[in-house]
């Protein structure tokens, strides 16, 4: 898919890869896989492992590198901000020399995604690369069919946050919402439990940890969370009106 001779720049593709099980990958997603010259996933500056990999693995050629960009696990706006350039200034080098780069991400490519501050950076110093985004399915949309439970039906609203620091966010929409989403609902979940609870949906809430995958758990009493090891796969459905 090397297109050097129509253009002097490669495409960058923003993949995201689905939840976990992957047969949720899209077929315009496993088609891209299969065809690009390079392949950008993110990994943790103490490892260079990536579930995203794992799950596109069956739709990459053995040939195709798989190029690993740390990314620190920090609240240090400054430590992070300098990782999303050196990492936006390596996939520009790929795409510079006529190369057609996918970046893989889990989930959606635009959800709560490392690819979304990437991209930012790429945008703003080479707006000249062609940039494609491919939309992947969210752990949340994965959970509700899991569950068998609708999202949201008729006029309801749904309200989609990440629980990185609790469960604040929540109570400064005075429990309007009548479905909620917690992502990344893992080292706070004491207080998104509080925060459901003040807000009345304690009550029909239903947390999954790393759904679609072998090791899946469906936690239905949150107070079991309290006494488990922090989970980074973790996510909380809570309905105001229905059990879920």
């Amino acid at each position: 898919m090397n297109n050097t001779t129509s253009q002097k720049t490669g495409t960058l593709y923003g993949i995201g890869v689905g939840p976990g099980d992957p047969e949720l990958i899209t077929v315009k997603s496993a088609r891209i896989l299969h065809q690009v010259d390079v392949i950008f996933a993110a990994s943790s500056t103490k490892n260079d492992y990536s579930l995203a990999v794992s799950i596109a693995r069956h739709h990459i050629r053995e040939e195709t590198p798989v190029i690993m960009l740390p990314f620190p696990m920090t609240k240090d706006r400054e430590e992070a901000q300098t990782a999303w350039k050196s990492n936006a200034a390596a996939i520009i080098e790929s795409l510079e020399q006529g190369k057609n780069a996918a970046f893989i991400t889990l989930g959606d490519s635009m959800t709560y995604s490392t690819y979304g501050y990437v991209l930012k950076y790429i945008q703003a110093a080479a707006p000249h690369i062609r940039i494609e985004t491919i939309p992947g399915i969210t752990s949340y949309q994965a959970a509700a069919a899991r569950l068998n439970t609708p999202l949201v039906e008729g006029e309801e609203s749904l309200l989609v946050m990440s629980g990185v620091k609790g469960g604040n966010r929540l109570r400064e929409f005075c429990g309007k919402p009548e479905n909620v989403v917690f992502l990344k609902a893992y080292r706070n979940v004491k207080d998104i439990s509080l925060a459901l609870e003040e807000t009345g949906l304690s009550q029909n809430s239903v947390a999954i940890t790393h759904c679609g995958l072998p090791e899946e758990e469906i936690i239905r009493d949150l107070s079991q969370l309290n006494d488990k090891p922090p989970g980074y796969w973790t996510l909380i459905i809570a309905k105001r009106n229905k059990e879920v």
